[in-house]
């Protein structure tokens, strides 16, 4: 069974920048389809960017040129660097992984909402003045 630990939130200035971390319990960076979600109470969880086995990035409009997503193949680990970070990003962001095929925003979310899925605890991004 895969375990994922999501580590880098804090709080940040409208304008900075973080960088969160998902360390996977076994050899998951080069298999799976993982993404990062966010979600804030009263809305809808929203996958925010996913990277494919074969390093394929997918990005939401909402943060398309602001967030990178990466792997670590080494270390086990799948990052999100976010620039420009902006008060409606403020968010639990959740690291999430599975087998899906095709990996893409659409498909990592179908299976969050339509199955058991394996997901982090998340980690708190808040961005204030």
């Amino acid at each position: 069974q895969v375990e994922l630990v999501e580590s880098g939130g804090g709080s940040v200035q409208p304008g900075g920048s973080l960088r969160l971390s998902c360390a996977a319990s076994r050899n998951t960076i080069s298999v799976y389809c993982m993404g990062w979600f966010r979600q804030t109470p009263g809305k809808e969880r929203e996958a925010v960017a996913v990277l494919s086995s074969r390093s394929s990035a997918v990005y939401s409009d909402s943060v398309k040129g602001r967030f990178a997503i990466s792997q670590d193949t080494e270390k086990n680990t799948l990052d999100l660097q976010m620039n420009s970070l902006k008060p409606e990003d403020t968010a639990m962001y959740i690291c999430v992984a599975d087998l899906v095929s095709p990996c893409t925003l659409t498909t990592l979310t179908m299976v969050t909402r339509e199955k058991p899925y394996t997901r982090g605890q998340g980690t708190q991004v808040t961005v204030s003045s």
